[in-house]
């Protein structure tokens, strides 16, 4: 998605906050527990979501299963309300820019043996307080800790 992001960037250089969806992958356990999926980002290695631009012709939430399909090899039905968003800095070439990112939730249903990204990420699933605890956003790590099973999505 090399157009979104250069589009994205010529806005944050006027100033204007730039958008990113994101998804978090969860499964429900035997005790109706949930557990989320974390990816580690490519640059720092550290835990993330799996997120990227939106893309031309395509929902949020469709956009989201994509790059949850991409960096973290799973499959799945996201969820048709966002669960909530978060705000971070965004490291480019040569500056930092403010993002907002939609955050989805994806119901997983088929996990990849191999994928796009797996040479160059790993995945790890916890329990979402734990999840919490790797992530580095505040406002992520919230929405992670608040996270509960999901009503059943009306599609």
């Amino acid at each position: 998605m090399a157009t979104a992001k250069k589009k994205a960037v010529r806005r944050a250089k006027k100033g204007e906050r730039i958008r990113q969806v994101a998804a978090i992958p969860f499964r429900l356990r035997g005790d109706d527990s949930l557990e989320v999926l974390l990816v580690t980002s490519r640059t720092t290695r550290r835990f993330i979501v799996p997120k990227g631009w939106p893309m031309k012709g395509k929902s949020g939430r469709k956009a989201a299963a994509i790059e949850a399909q991409e960096e973290a090899g799973v499959l799945g039905k996201a969820l048709k309300q966002p669960a909530g968003g978060y705000s971070y800095w965004k490291r480019m070439a040569n500056r930092f820019v403010r993002v907002d990112v939609v955050v989805y939730l994806l119901e997983v249903t088929e996990e990849m043996a191999d994928w796009p990204e797996a040479a160059n990420r790993q995945r790890a699933w916890l329990p979402a307080a734990d999840a919490a605890l790797l992530i580095d956003e505040p406002e992520l790590a919230t929405l992670l800790r608040d996270l509960t099973a999901p009503a059943t999505d009306p599609a």
